[in-house]
């Protein structure tokens, strides 16, 4: 289980897990628009950090943030590493 803390946002943690292929699985968001965040766990449930920060990263609302946003910054440390 990983857990981040948010800035920014109403939720005050994010918890996932990650399988051994990187996938992602039990997203939680404490806090915040239940029926919103229940959307977005379902919708990254299965996909790797590599398919969700581009779509999530820079999604804007409320003090230049948002919980899309704040779980890309959660996922961005667990991505494959690009070969230079």
């Amino acid at each position: 289980m990983i857990t981040f803390s948010p800035k920014g946002i109403c939720s005050k943690q994010i918890i996932f897990d990650l399988d051994e292929e990187n996938r992602i699985h039990n997203l939680k968001f404490i806090g915040g628009c239940s029926g919103n965040l229940q959307g977005i766990s379902r919708l990254v449930e299965g996909k790797t950090p590599d398919e969700i920060v581009p779509l999530l990263k820079g999604i804007r609302c409320k003090q230049n943030t948002s919980c899309p946003d704040q779980l890309a910054q959660a996922l961005e440390p667990h991505m494959k590493k690009k070969d230079a």
